[in-house]
Protein backbone atom coordinates (compact mmCIF):
# COMPACT_ATOMS: atom_id res chain seq x y z
CA UNK A 1 0.00 0.00 0.00
CA UNK A 2 3.01 2.31 0.40
CA UNK A 3 4.92 1.71 -2.23
CA UNK A 4 1.32 2.34 -4.21
CA UNK A 5 0.76 5.61 -2.45
CA UNK A 6 4.60 6.33 -3.23
CA UNK A 7 3.80 5.84 -6.82
CA UNK A 8 1.02 8.02 -7.29
CA UNK A 9 2.77 10.71 -5.19
CA UNK A 10 6.07 10.82 -7.65
CA UNK A 11 3.13 10.88 -10.67
CA UNK A 12 1.54 13.50 -9.25
CA UNK A 13 5.11 15.34 -8.94
CA UNK A 14 5.78 14.79 -12.43
CA UNK A 15 2.47 16.05 -14.26
CA UNK A 16 2.86 19.03 -11.72
CA UNK A 17 6.17 19.76 -13.12
CA UNK A 18 5.19 18.89 -16.73
CA UNK A 19 2.06 21.60 -16.04
CA UNK A 20 4.80 24.25 -14.58
CA UNK A 21 6.96 23.54 -17.25
CA UNK A 22 4.14 23.88 -20.48
CA UNK A 23 2.71 26.98 -18.37
CA UNK A 24 6.14 28.85 -18.66
CA UNK A 25 6.58 28.02 -22.39
CA UNK A 26 3.38 30.02 -23.02
CA UNK A 27 4.00 32.84 -20.93
CA UNK A 28 7.63 33.00 -22.58
CA UNK A 29 6.49 32.47 -26.06
CA UNK A 30 3.39 35.38 -25.27
CA UNK A 31 5.61 38.14 -23.83
CA UNK A 32 9.58 37.68 -23.85
CA UNK A 33 10.38 36.09 -26.97
CA UNK A 34 11.58 38.22 -29.90
CA UNK A 35 8.29 39.09 -32.07
CA UNK A 36 6.24 38.89 -29.06
CA UNK A 37 3.64 41.80 -27.93
CA UNK A 38 4.04 42.19 -24.47
CA UNK A 39 1.25 44.65 -22.53
CA UNK A 40 -0.27 45.07 -26.14
CA UNK A 41 -3.32 42.98 -25.67
CA UNK A 42 -4.32 45.36 -22.33
CA UNK A 43 -3.53 48.29 -24.36
CA UNK A 44 -6.17 47.19 -27.15
CA UNK A 45 -8.68 45.47 -24.92
CA UNK A 46 -8.76 48.62 -22.67
CA UNK A 47 -8.80 51.30 -25.66
CA UNK A 48 -12.02 48.97 -27.19
CA UNK A 49 -13.51 49.61 -23.99
CA UNK A 50 -12.82 52.57 -22.81
CA UNK A 51 -11.97 54.50 -26.39
CA UNK A 52 -13.00 58.28 -24.72
CA UNK A 53 -10.24 57.66 -22.47
CA UNK A 54 -7.87 57.34 -24.86
CA UNK A 55 -8.05 59.76 -27.46
CA UNK A 56 -4.71 60.86 -26.93
CA UNK A 57 -3.61 57.04 -28.28
CA UNK A 58 -5.92 57.68 -31.82
CA UNK A 59 -3.82 59.23 -35.28
CA UNK A 60 -6.38 60.14 -37.71
CA UNK A 61 -6.67 59.05 -41.14
CA UNK A 62 -4.34 60.73 -43.58
CA UNK A 63 -1.63 60.84 -41.05
CA UNK A 64 2.01 60.68 -42.21
CA UNK A 65 5.37 60.48 -40.23
CA UNK A 66 7.49 63.25 -41.51
CA UNK A 67 8.21 63.05 -45.17
CA UNK A 68 6.74 59.44 -45.17
CA UNK A 69 5.38 58.86 -48.26
CA UNK A 70 2.22 56.51 -47.45
CA UNK A 71 -0.53 57.72 -45.12
CA UNK A 72 -2.67 56.44 -42.50
CA UNK A 73 -5.26 54.95 -43.54
CA UNK A 74 -7.93 55.18 -41.27
CA UNK A 75 -8.44 56.80 -37.74
CA UNK A 76 -7.55 54.83 -34.64
CA UNK A 77 -4.86 53.34 -32.23
CA UNK A 78 -2.33 51.43 -34.20
CA UNK A 79 -2.89 48.04 -31.37
CA UNK A 80 -0.71 45.68 -33.30
CA UNK A 81 2.40 45.91 -35.60
CA UNK A 82 4.26 43.32 -38.09
CA UNK A 83 6.06 40.54 -36.00
CA UNK A 84 3.28 40.80 -33.09
CA UNK A 85 1.61 37.55 -31.56
CA UNK A 86 -1.49 37.09 -30.43
CA UNK A 87 -0.96 33.26 -29.41
CA UNK A 88 1.57 30.35 -29.93
CA UNK A 89 2.90 30.18 -33.34
CA UNK A 90 1.12 33.06 -34.60
CA UNK A 91 2.96 36.00 -36.52
CA UNK A 92 1.05 39.02 -37.36
CA UNK A 93 1.43 40.50 -40.96
CA UNK A 94 0.42 43.96 -41.01
CA UNK A 95 -0.78 46.67 -38.72
CA UNK A 96 -4.32 46.61 -36.69
CA UNK A 97 -6.02 50.06 -36.49
CA UNK A 98 -8.82 49.99 -34.19
CA UNK A 99 -11.11 52.50 -34.49
CA UNK A 100 -12.91 52.42 -30.98
CA UNK A 101 -16.28 52.91 -32.49
CA UNK A 102 -19.22 50.56 -34.09
CA UNK A 103 -18.96 48.90 -37.17
CA UNK A 104 -19.76 50.93 -40.00
CA UNK A 105 -18.47 54.58 -38.65
CA UNK A 106 -14.59 54.86 -39.09
CA UNK A 107 -13.74 55.76 -42.74
CA UNK A 108 -10.95 53.86 -44.77
CA UNK A 109 -8.48 55.54 -47.06
CA UNK A 110 -6.37 54.64 -49.50
CA UNK A 111 -2.54 55.15 -48.64
CA UNK A 112 -1.04 55.98 -51.38
CA UNK A 113 -2.03 56.50 -55.04
CA UNK A 114 -2.69 52.86 -56.73
CA UNK A 115 -4.59 50.39 -58.75
CA UNK A 116 -7.81 48.57 -56.90
CA UNK A 117 -9.09 45.09 -57.18
CA UNK A 118 -11.47 43.86 -55.09
CA UNK A 119 -11.67 39.56 -55.98
CA UNK A 120 -14.83 38.14 -56.99
CA UNK A 121 -15.91 36.40 -53.79
CA UNK A 122 -14.27 39.25 -51.50
CA UNK A 123 -16.40 40.22 -48.78
CA UNK A 124 -14.46 42.66 -46.70
CA UNK A 125 -11.01 42.79 -48.31
CA UNK A 126 -9.52 45.22 -51.08
CA UNK A 127 -5.63 45.56 -52.47
CA UNK A 128 -4.24 48.58 -54.06
CA UNK A 129 -1.29 47.99 -56.90
CA UNK A 130 1.48 50.25 -56.79
CA UNK A 131 3.43 50.04 -59.36
CA UNK A 132 6.74 52.00 -58.04
CA UNK A 133 7.73 51.68 -54.50
CA UNK A 134 8.65 54.63 -53.41
CA UNK A 135 10.67 53.31 -50.84
CA UNK A 136 12.47 51.13 -52.67
CA UNK A 137 11.81 52.17 -56.41
CA UNK A 138 11.85 49.21 -59.44
CA UNK A 139 10.08 46.77 -57.49
CA UNK A 140 6.10 47.01 -57.38
CA UNK A 141 4.34 46.19 -54.43
CA UNK A 142 0.55 45.40 -52.98
CA UNK A 143 -1.51 47.23 -50.09
CA UNK A 144 -3.63 44.80 -48.41
CA UNK A 145 -6.93 46.19 -46.38
CA UNK A 146 -9.08 43.65 -44.54
CA UNK A 147 -11.79 43.48 -42.13
CA UNK A 148 -14.18 45.92 -43.81
CA UNK A 149 -17.29 44.22 -43.24
CA UNK A 150 -19.51 43.56 -40.50
CA UNK A 151 -19.44 40.08 -38.72
CA UNK A 152 -21.89 38.48 -40.72
CA UNK A 153 -20.25 39.33 -43.98
CA UNK A 154 -22.02 42.11 -44.80
CA UNK A 155 -19.28 44.29 -46.98
CA UNK A 156 -18.65 47.74 -45.99
CA UNK A 157 -16.73 48.68 -49.12
CA UNK A 158 -17.52 51.60 -51.00
CA UNK A 159 -20.36 51.18 -53.19
CA UNK A 160 -17.45 52.05 -56.15
CA UNK A 161 -15.85 48.94 -55.77
CA UNK A 162 -18.26 46.02 -56.21
CA UNK A 163 -16.94 42.67 -55.97
CA UNK A 164 -14.94 41.75 -59.03
CA UNK A 165 -13.55 45.56 -59.65
CA UNK A 166 -10.28 44.99 -61.22
CA UNK A 167 -7.53 47.43 -61.73
CA UNK A 168 -9.16 50.42 -60.94
CA UNK A 169 -7.21 53.96 -60.34
CA UNK A 170 -7.28 55.48 -56.87
CA UNK A 171 -6.13 58.24 -55.26
CA UNK A 172 -4.19 58.28 -52.07
CA UNK A 173 -6.93 59.82 -49.22
CA UNK A 174 -10.04 57.98 -51.76
CA UNK A 175 -12.04 56.55 -49.77
CA UNK A 176 -12.07 52.84 -49.43
CA UNK A 177 -14.48 51.93 -47.48
CA UNK A 178 -15.13 51.64 -43.98
CA UNK A 179 -13.61 49.73 -40.82
CA UNK A 180 -15.59 46.50 -39.63
CA UNK A 181 -15.31 43.06 -37.50
CA UNK A 182 -15.81 40.20 -39.90
CA UNK A 183 -13.13 37.83 -39.35
CA UNK A 184 -13.17 35.58 -42.06
CA UNK A 185 -16.10 32.89 -39.52
CA UNK A 186 -19.74 34.90 -40.28
CA UNK A 187 -21.39 35.16 -36.64
CA UNK A 188 -17.61 34.82 -35.07
CA UNK A 189 -16.33 38.93 -35.36
CA UNK A 190 -13.40 40.15 -34.29
CA UNK A 191 -12.68 44.01 -32.78
CA UNK A 192 -13.91 47.14 -34.58
CA UNK A 193 -10.77 47.48 -36.58
CA UNK A 194 -8.52 47.78 -40.16
CA UNK A 195 -6.20 45.42 -40.94
CA UNK A 196 -3.33 46.85 -43.26
CA UNK A 197 -0.01 45.48 -44.83
CA UNK A 198 2.57 46.10 -47.74
CA UNK A 199 2.83 42.55 -49.52
CA UNK A 200 5.38 41.54 -52.24
CA UNK A 201 4.95 40.95 -55.73
CA UNK A 202 5.70 37.35 -56.71
CA UNK A 203 7.46 39.04 -59.97
CA UNK A 204 4.88 38.16 -62.63
CA UNK A 205 2.62 41.20 -61.81
CA UNK A 206 0.13 39.56 -59.06
CA UNK A 207 0.51 40.11 -55.50
CA UNK A 208 1.99 37.09 -53.14
CA UNK A 209 0.28 35.92 -50.17
CA UNK A 210 0.74 38.07 -46.89
CA UNK A 211 3.18 34.95 -45.11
Amino acid sequence: MRGKTETMRKIILVIGILCAALIAALLYWRTLRPGAAPGRDANVMDFIRHPDEHQDWVIPAGTRCLDAPFMLPTSGFIGYLWGDSFRPGHQHTGLDIFAGTDVGFTPVVAAYDGYLTRLADWKSTVILRVPEDPLQPGRQIWLYYTHMADKQGNPLIDSAFPAGTTEVFVKAGTQLGLQGNYSGTVGNPTGVHLHFSIVRDDGHGKFLNEL
